[in-house]
């Protein structure tokens, strides 16, 4: 190599350094200046929960504040979504980063002084509602992402979107909502988003500490309805009728082989769990139908599909076997939550950056909206620690339960994890160009 080609390229990699430390120390001042606003947003969100395709205030919210840093911002995406836009004073690709907005309907039972006290209708029941998961906390994390890179811009070569959804838990019923509404109605367009970046909190991982995986990191959750149609007869003559709730009970037990004798279990996991079983109205009254309804976690699409056919060829066996008949149906709840391994191992030097406790993770059960995302553009989604440090993981508050806790200590691993996540995907893809 010449010595008019070395020079351009030592150059270029001593800009390209000294701008990644620019780029750190910000980041690293910035989330120490932003922790405590951090802290009061998530405290009044956590205040004011709102449910599925209702979060109008934390929508404000959201928009107020971008809209004083400068972005671009577009409201009422997917209903009550926001989109907020940073572009860079430089050419270069797009970052999209998302947070979740939602609460759960739980009544809060925790003493902390900001719990919430709101109530309102779910399904035709009066229900509490709270940040039982913990999407007022991502909500928090990225407005301080917004509030620390804003001030980068001129540096930035690309443009961050960053996307806060609603209705991550599950839209009401008869109502479309969250990521493949938010997909749907364009938001990885218009700039297209070349990655995306997401993040859970999570009470049972110690604050400071990251957790990741490469390829399925979440399980695709379907919810299953079977639904048995037997004959009907008094209690005290069953043999004048086809009984539906004894079928049920096979039809229960049957779904339980499928997870402990047809499925491969070395290579991923599979539940298959019933929660709801309707029927009957009468002690001496045999009914003529019963609904089963449950959930199905799988993390490979293949095996998926596989279950899905077990579930119905189950089904519909048993209960023809006694004379009764069965229909199943499915709804498609998320798809695997999927990290591109290319991009997960580019972003491991990140995260080391942010946490001083990066950790590879087992793929769990539980599953997330993200997934749509992750199925459309290279994608890394992340837990961060919650939990405070000297706790045990397995007397912690479960999410979704009344006492959910957090340790808002571990707030700041997610700020400097979203922020170095960008500025080093952006300098990435600019030094390819």
């Amino acid at each position: 190599m010449t010595r008019s080609i070395i020079l351009p390229l030592l150059l270029l990699s001593t800009v390209t350094t000294s701008a990644q430390d620019r780029f750190a120390s910000s980041i690293e001042r910035g989330a120490d200046r932003i922790e405590p606003q951090c802290i009061a947003w998530r405290r009044d969100l956590h205040a004011a929960p709102e449910l599925g395709n209702r979060e109008s205030r934390t929508a404000k919210l959201i928009a107020d504040h971008l809209r004083a840093l400068g972005f671009d911002v577009q409201e009422g995406v997917a209903h009550t979504g926001v989109v907020g836009i940073l572009r860079g004073g430089k050419p270069g690709a797009v970052v999209g980063l998302r947070a979740d907005m939602d609460g759960l309907p739980v009544t809060e039972r925790t003493d902390v002084p900001f719990a919430s006290k709101v109530r309102t209708q779910y399904n035709g029941q009066e229900v509490g509602v709270m940040h039982a998961c913990g999407h007022d906390s991502h909500v928090a994390m990225l407005l301080a992402v917004a509030d620390v890179l804003a001030p980068l811009k001129k540096d930035l070569p690309g443009t961050v979107k960053f996307i806060f959804q609603p209705s991550e838990e599950g839209a009401p019923a008869g109502e479309e909502g969250g990521a493949a509404l938010m997909i749907k109605e364009g938001v990885l367009d218009n700039p297209k988003v070349d990655a995306l970046f997401g993040l859970h909190i999570n009470a049972q991982t110690p604050v400071g500490t990251i957790r990741y995986r490469a390829e399925g990191m979440m399980a695709a959750a379907d919810w299953f309805h079977i639904t048995i149609k037997g004959k009907q007869s008094h209690g005290a003559q069953p043999w004048m009728g086809i009984d539906p709730v004894v079928i049920g009970a096979q039809i229960i037990n049957g779904l339980q082989t499928i997870v402990s004798r047809q499925s491969e279990l070395t290579k991923n996991a599979v539940v298959i769990s019933t929660t709801m079983v309707q029927a009957g109205v009468r002690e001496n009254i045999i009914p003529e139908q019963v609904v089963l309804s449950g959930t199905i976690r799988t993390l490979d699409k293949l095996m998926q599909q596989d279950v899905l056919q077990r579930v119905t060829r189950t089904a519909e066996h048993i209960a023809e076997a006694s004379g009764a008949t069965a229909t199943v149906t499915f709804e498609h709840k998320t798809l695997v939550t999927y990290n591109d391994p290319k991009l997960t191992e580019q972003m491991l030097p990140s995260l080391r950056k942010a946490a001083a406790n990066v950790q590879l993770m087992e793929a769990v059960t539980g599953a997330e909206d993200f997934s749509f995302f992750g199925d459309k553009v290279p994608s890394l989604f992340l837990y961060v620690g919650g939990m405070p440090k000297d706790a045990d993981p397995k007397s912690t508050a479960a999410h979704h339960t009344p006492d959910f806790y957090l340790d808002e200590s571990g707030f700041k691993t997610g700020i400097k994890a979203f922020c170095y996540m960008v500025t080093d995907y952006l300098a990435a893809a600019a030094k390819k160009k």
